[in-house]
């Protein structure tokens, strides 16, 4: 096994290793021992919120419980925004360590004083699965873009939509939402490009796919243009420009990069 194959394998296998498996991208579950928690087991929302807190902020030093109960619950006063961290969190305790004694230290969550954070060691999560097999795509982008499309792949593949669609109003999850988009829209992209010459019409799925999360991400229809050229289907490559000139001016009132208008032409010149 090459060195490559074996980093990717290794980000593979941590998923089955973790005894806490959570997906934030398309839908939020979890898997505790490998069993699936069911929403009712979560009993009130404000447990889920305390934990989908907790994973998003998941890459901050402890947070004090004010923090966060500003963050999730700042229209309560200060007397019940306390009295929902305390239910929330024995809520999550209840659901990930069903069995663990009274007055035990908590193994998934780790506190120290009045500041709280995930034992990341115990857990899998999606979005940074995904990120770990984009950076690792990248890194072997250079010298073996084989190993590459293989850890674009694997990240494409997890992302299964935006991060925690059940909480699209709430603040404190909007930067994160449009990051790790971002992350999977370039990971898109670039897997597409990386199979242009091999397989064109993978990469007009991919582009597609791409503007499926965000219909102004330019980089797509000039991938698709690029894809369908090859296929020597100059119609479709122009008509996916006409489309992106389109979605610029109703969206931006702009139009479309020089690079993008120098495709045209050169689609049009042929």
């Amino acid at each position: 096994m090459s060195n490559a194959a074996g980093q990717i394998a290794l980000l593979v296998e941590k998923r089955a290793a973790a005894a806490v498996q959570v997906q934030t991208l398309g839908r939020f579950q979890i898997w505790v021992d490998g069993n699936r928690v069911h929403e009712k087991e979560w009993g009130r929302d404000k447990t889920v919120q305390l934990f989908q807190f907790l994973v998003t902020a998941r890459h901050r030093r402890g947070m004090h419980r004010e923090q966060i109960v500003d963050r999730i619950w700042e229209d309560l006063d200060e007397k019940a925004g306390e009295q929902n961290f305390k239910v929330a969190l024995h809520g999550i305790n209840k659901v990930l360590e069903p069995d663990r004694k009274s007055r035990s230290e908590a193994r998934f969550i780790a506190r120290q004083g009045q500041t709280y954070q995930l034992n990341l060691d115990e857990m899998w999560i999606d979005a940074d699965a995904m990120e770990a097999f984009i950076a690792l795509g990248n890194q072997l982008l250079s010298d073996d873009p084989g190993a590459a499309k293989l850890a674009y792949q694997e990240a494409i593949t997890l992302h299964h939509g935006i991060y925690l669609p059940n909480r699209l109003y709430e603040d404190w999850s909007s930067d994160e939402r449009e990051r790790l988009q971002v992350l999977a829209l370039g990971a898109t992209i670039t897997l597409g490009e990386l199979r242009l010459d091999e397989n064109p019409l993978e990469s007009v799925r991919l582009a597609q796919q791409a503007l499926l999360l965000d219909p102004t991400w330019e980089d797509a229809y000039r991938l698709e243009m690029q894809a369908y050229l090859r296929k020597c289907n100059r119609p479709m490559a122009i008509k996916s420009y006409r489309q992106c000139e389109k979605i610029l001016a109703e969206e931006f009132g702009i139009e479309p990069l020089p690079e993008t208008k120098k495709l045209l032409k050169e689609i049009q010149s042929i």
